[in-house]
C-alpha cells in the first residue's frame, strides 16, 4: 500500500473514532446537593435547576441528598468522584466559602478540588423584628441598638451559619452590641421571634416572606444591593447608606477537578439557558433567587472574593467548628 492509501486509512479510522465519541451527557447526570431532601432553600433551588437542566441536556439530572457535618460530606462526595461528566456539586456559600474559615481539618478544598461552571444566583439575607420592638427603619433600629447595647437577640441557625454572619457582619458594621442566639434549625427559631423571646433575624428572604407577608414581623432591610420582586417595597441596605451590609447564600455549580473543558463549557452553557428561559426564570426567582449566570471565570472570582470575605467575619466572630 502507497503513502497516499496508508493517509487515507489513517484519516479514515480518525474520522471514524470521532464519530464514535458520544456527544455529552450520553447517560444521566448526578447533581450532588450537600443538604436534607424534601425541604429548605438549597434542596428546592437545587431540584428546580436539575428539573430545568434535564430540557437543555436531553438527559435525567439526578439530584442526589448527601447530607451532614455541614454540607461537607457531600462536598466531599463530588470532590472525590471521577472527572468525567457525570457528577456535580450543587454548592452554596455556607459549603464554599464559609467552611473552609470554620473548619480546621476541612476534608475537601473549594479551589484546589473543584472547576468553577457556573455562578446561578444568590438568596440575600433580610433583618426583620418583632414587630412589637418599635423600629421600621434601619437607622430607628440602629440607634435603638446603640443606645442599648447586649439587649437586643438575634438568632439563627447556628454558628458559622448565613444568619450568624450576617448578624455579625452588621455588628462589624454599625458597632451595636448584639446577642447571637444560635438554634438547631430556622423554625425554633421564628417561633422565639414571634414570641418575643428574641427580637430579630437576618434570616434568608425566603424563610422570613411568609412572616412578613402575614404582617407577622417588621422587614428592615435587604440585605442586597438590589430589591427583590417578591417584596419590592423592602429598601436594601446599599440604598440605606451601607453599602458593604450585603450578605446572602448564594448557589453555583461546580464540577470535580479534571473535568474536560468541553463538558464544562457545555453545562454552563445550559445552565445560562436555564437561567434565560422565562419560565424557568420565574419558577426560580418566586423561591427568592437573584439570577446571575455568566461564564465559570465569575464563578472562580466570586468564590476568590468570597472565602477572602468570609474568613475576616469568621475571625472577627471567633466563630470555629471542629
Amino acid at each position: 500500500m502507497g503513502r497516499r492509501g496508508a493517509l487515507a486509512l489513517g484519516l479514515a479510522g480518525l474520522a471514524s473514532g470521532a464519530r464514535a465519541q458520544p456527544a455529552w451527557p450520553d447517560r444521566p447526570v448526578r447533581l450532588i446537593v450537600p443538604t436534607l431532601g424534601g425541604a429548605g432553600t438549597a434542596d428546592t433551588l437545587a431540584r428546580l435547576m436539575a428539573q430545568a437542566l434535564e430540557a437543555q441536556l436531553g438527559q435525567r439530572v439526578l439530584v442526589e441528598n448527601r447530607a451532614g457535618a455541614n454540607g461537607n460530606i457531600g462536598a466531599t462526595a463530588a470532590a472525590r468522584s471521577a472527572p468525567d461528566g457525570t457528577t456535580f456539586l450543587w454548592g452554596w456559600a455556607g459549603t464554599l466559602a464559609t467552611n473552609p474559615a470554620l473548619y480546621r481539618d476541612l476534608p475537601f478544598d473549594p479551589v484546589r478540588d473543584f472547576a468553577p461552571v457556573v455562578l446561578v444566583g444568590n438568596v440575600p439575607n433580610i433583618l426583620v423584628v418583632n414587630k412589637s420592638l418599635g423600629p421600621h427603619t434601619l437607622a430607628e433600629f440602629t440607634a435603638l441598638a446603640q443606645a442599648e447595647p447586649g439587649r437586643l437577640h438575634f438568632g439563627s441557625t447556628g454558628n458559622g451559619s448565613s444568619m450568624h454572619l450576617a448578624g455579625e457582619l452588621y455588628r462589624q458594621q454599625t458597632g451595636t452590641d448584639l446577642v447571637h442566639v444560635p438554634y438547631s434549625g430556622p423554625a425554633p427559631a421564628v417561633t422565639d421571634l414571634l414570641s418575643g423571646r428574641i427580637q430579630l433575624m437576618f434570616n434568608l428572604v425566603t424563610g422570613a416572606m411568609p412572616q412578613i407577608r402575614a404582617g407577622e414581623v417588621v422587614p428592615i432591610a435587604m440585605l442586597s444591593d438590589r430589591r427583590v420582586p417578591q417584596l419590592p417595597d423592602v429598601p436594601t441596605s446599599a440604598e440605606l447608606g451601607l453599602p458593604g451590609l450585603t450578605f446572602g447564600t448564594w448557589f453555583g455549580i461546580m464540577a470535580p477537578q479534571g473535568t474536560p473543558p468541553a463538558i464544562i463549557a457545555r453545562m454552563n452553557a445550559a445552565a445560562n439557558a436555564v437561567l434565560a428561559d422565562a419560565a424557568a426564570r420565574a419558577r426560580l426567582e418566586e423561591a427568592g433567587l437573584e439570577l446571575y449566570g455568566g461564564p465559570p471565570e465569575r464563578l472562580a472570582a466570586h468564590l476568590a472574593e468570597e472565602l477572602r470575605r468570609h474568613a475576616e467575619i469568621v475571625r472577627r466572630s471567633g466563630a470555629r467548628l471542629d
